[in-house]
């Protein structure tokens, strides 16, 4: 730390670049030749490193800091998602009480400091806030004086003047002992510089966040973190329970569903979830409803927490901490929630089985810029199941009414209707795809006849409803003939997953430069492509959609090495098609890859390199913080890029 403090006490009073910190710039000196530089940005104290990068190439005022710590000091070696998903959480008050320490509500970040820490939902994740990583000690002694002295009497600008000592000179440690390395909790902050006041800068960097450290460190909670990994492992058990005896999802008696307004956190004074008698059995010491693999419809009044029991569902993708209220409802982790989506752009997919014919277009290869409500929700189950999705979530509120259902009444007063209904194909997808269906209905009885299980809530209590329901939904049909069903071919479900990888483009046409864009309004940017993701229920962070940003720049930089020369030789409306621009042909042949393969890939390579790996702090409007997503967020967003290519109609 004696070294970082040298580099900030040691700036021009005026500068704002903090270049020296980044550089760490260091000289080994020799008798008879030019010294050697070391370019070392880890300054240490202890055996605690703290690496300083970029955190924008425009606001060098902002660095980012690692702070390496050797998990030897927690007295664990437990390095898997729970346990650094604990560390990291237990080290967020420790940067809350400095910052109520440093801050003055006058004066702005910029003029006062302050520090930065990423505040995490309730669900454990990797993230690349925090990592496991060996870690190399200190190879270097400092030699000489690297110190500065403040000049007695003179003031520059309202600040200490300083006299720098000897550069920082360096001995590299050989021959006496090895160097270690150290498996380390890497956890990354950043931390806003005051402006011009480099004396405080250096004391918040090199003083106050050190004594943070030691302190978290010292009263680190050992004892919780083994509660949160016996509870991870209990989530695990259950998913793999799950899994092995064919069931959809796992909701434990006692938990809270519903959520506090405004707020991810459980309702205060909810009505506990209890199980149907019929469906309840005990899993890893903890009894539960069990949702069987099939069709499954969840129906009830309004208010009655049925849509509350399909989010809760859906959150059960990923596990959550302990105190969220739902950390025991545990979902196959497969499952994509699925809605209409007005608008969306739809490349090259199979609707066939949910659409016979469409004007001028084939539903077997279909693709318009803006699709309609019954045509996107199509696609979206059909991208879902060839993705690999075992399980589908629907609510009919945020469904297309034409494409979920179409009652004997409207079957018999239209004649031409080229809409497959969902209800007719539902079951048909259980038996032959082994896709389930969770289904919340409250306006139609259509959806009777087809399930396996129906659940009735009222006032968030569940109970099994499904001999009556159908009893009531046969005794209603007054003409058994109107209500005669076309007997269905059996459905092609099968669908093309390929780009042009010449299409997948970080860069504006006619522009050198990349164009990376995270929107909290809910929209991606990436170069000419503006991507509409707010129906993408199951993207849970800004942080996920931003490391969805940087992964995707990441693989169209390698399936695509020469996209900054394309603008030379194509325009890109479409690989092969009329170029608006010039009366030429695109000059280069489509390249076709596929969008799950390559997706599969690029995770796994982060998987090996770490989530880091795919940021650039290029790009000034994409924060740092990245969640790992699932393969289905990335290839759904994927899905929806427009590609400026040719489209049907929808």
């Amino acid at each position: 730390m004696k070294r970082l403090r040298y580099y900030l006490l040691s700036m021009r009073p005026s500068s704002e670049t903090y270049e020296e910190i980044y550089e760490g710039k260091m000289y080994e000196s020799f008798m008879d030749k030019d010294p050697i530089v070391h370019n070392h940005a880890v300054y240490w104290a202890g055996e605690t490193g703290y690496e300083i990068t970029k955190s924008s190439r425009l606001d060098l005022s902002r660095p980012t800091v690692t702070i390496h710590i050797p998990m030897k000091r927690f007295r664990t070696e437990e390095t898997g998602t729970a346990a650094l998903d604990y560390i990291f959480r237990s080290f967020i008050p420790y940067i809350r009480a400095l910052n109520e320490a440093n801050d003055n509500r006058k004066r702005t970040d910029k003029e006062n400091g302050h520090y930065y820490i990423y505040e995490p939902n309730n669900k454990v994740l990797v993230r690349n806030v925090i990592s496991a990583n060996i870690v190399a000690q200190k190879y270097y002694r400092l030699i000489g004086k690297n110190t500065i002295e403040p000049i007695d009497g003179m003031r520059d600008q309202g600040h200490t003047s300083y006299s720098p000592g000897k550069s920082c000179m360096i001995q590299p440690i050989e021959g006496e002992r090895s160097i270690p390395a150290y498996l380390c909790a890497s956890i990354m902050i950043q931390v806003q510089l005051p402006e011009k006041k480099h004396k405080k800068a250096a004391e918040m960097l090199t003083a106050d966040l050190p004594e943070a450290v030691e302190r978290f460190v010292a009263e680190f909670d050992r004892e919780g973190l083994a509660r949160a990994l016996a509870l991870y492992e209990k989530q695990e058990t259950v998913r793999a329970w799950l899994r092995d005896n064919k069931y959809c999802a796992f909701v434990a008696n006692g938990s809270i569903l519903p959520r506090a307004k405004g707020s991810d956190l459980p309702m205060e004074k909810a009505v506990p979830f209890m199980s149907a008698p019929e469906d309840e059995t005990e899993v890893a010491g903890v009894r539960g409803m069990v949702f069987r693999q099939g069709v499954t419809v969840i129906t009830g009044g309004g208010y009655s927490g049925k849509s509350t029991l399909l989010d809760a569902l859906s959150a059960g993708i990923y596990n959550h901490v302990g105190g969220d209220g739902r950390e025991l409802v545990i979902t196959d982790d497969s499952a994509m929630k699925i809605s209409a989506e007005d608008g969306r752009s739809v490349r090259h997919v199979n609707l066939s089985p949910f659409i016979k014919w469409i004007p001028g277009g084939d539903p077997r290869d279909f693709s318009t810029e803006h699709a309609s409500g019954s045509t996107s929700q199509a696609a979206n189950i059909m991208e879902a199941i060839n993705w690999g999705s075992r399980l589908l979530m629907i609510d009919e509120d945020k469904s297309a009414t034409n494409f979920m259902i179409q009652d004997s009444v409207m079957k018999a007063l239209i004649e031409k209707e080229p809409i497959t209904p969902f209800v007719e194909r539902v079951q048909e997808l259980a038996a032959v795809r082994d896709v389930s269906t969770i289904l919340v209905i409250g306006g139609s009885s259509e959806y009777l006849h087809a399930a396996d299980r129906i659940y009735m809530m009222k006032d968030y209590q569940i109970s099994q409803v499904t001999d009556m329901a159908k009893e009531l939904q046969a005794g209603s049909m007054t003409c058994p003939e109107m209500d005669r069903r076309d007997v269905l071919e059996p459905a092609d479900y099968t669908n093309q997953d390929q780009v042009d990888a010449n299409m997948l483009n970080t860069r504006p046409r006619g522009m050198a430069t990349e164009v990376l864009k995270v929107s909290d309004l809910g929209f991606l940017i990436l170069g000419d492509e503006q991507i509409d993701i707010r129906m993408l229920h199951d993207i849970v962070s800004i942080p996920q959609l931003n490391a969805i940003a940087f992964i995707l720049r990441k693989l169209m930089g390698q399936v695509n090495p020469l996209e900054r020369f394309q603008k030379f030789v194509i325009s890109r409306p479409g690989a092969g098609e009329e170029n608006h621009d010039s009366p030429e042909k695109s000059r280069i042949s489509p390249r076709w890859v596929c969008r799950e393969k390559e997706v599969e890939r690029i995770l796994g390579e982060i998987g090996q390199e770490g989530l880091e790996s795919a940021y650039s702090p290029f790009f000034s409007e994409c924060i740092r913080w990245m969640d790992l997503p699932r393969k289905y967020e990335i290839l759904a967003v994927l899905s929806r890029m427009r590609l400026n290519g040719d489209a049907g109609q929808g």
